[in-house]
């Protein structure tokens, strides 16, 4: 049977969870990034580990638990600039590698999750201000 999903043909919640871990321990390390984030990110790594299975063909567990995403209302209390938001998905992309997800996975994944990272932009930055 095939896969009728990219969460199904990457491996379902084994591959997101890893996926999630790699990232955030990522996060952790950013100097930019982190404080963005709560002292611990047990709360945050499940919400993303919700949102990306339900965007990428999983589960809908994102609007079961906590209602529509509305990403944009929700992060509108952080500052995000520009760098952020690559920085960010700068994060992603090498968590992506580190968990051997196929290329042309990461390839649609990053292209869709890249302009959900542009969407939060919410803050000019000193790119955007010279």
């Amino acid at each position: 049977m095939q896969p009728t999903s990219l969460y199904e043909a990457i491996g379902g919640a084994a591959t997101f969870r890893r996926l999630v871990d790699a990232f955030y321990d990522r996060v952790e390390q950013d100097e930019l990034l982190r404080p963005l984030f709560p002292p611990t990110f047990d709360e945050v790594k499940e919400r993303q580990y919700w949102f990306l299975t339900q965007l990428f063909g999983g589960p809908r567990l994102y609007t079961e638990r906590r209602g529509h995403p509305m990403l944009r209302a929700r992060h509108l209390r952080f500052p995000i600039t520009l760098r952020h938001a690559e920085r960010w998905l700068h994060c992603m992309a090498a968590a992506m590698q580190e968990v051997e997800l196929p290329r042309a996975a990461q390839a649609v994944m990053l292209e869709r999750l890249a302009g959900i990272a542009q969407h939060m932009v919410n803050t000019p930055g000193e790119e955007e201000e010279a």
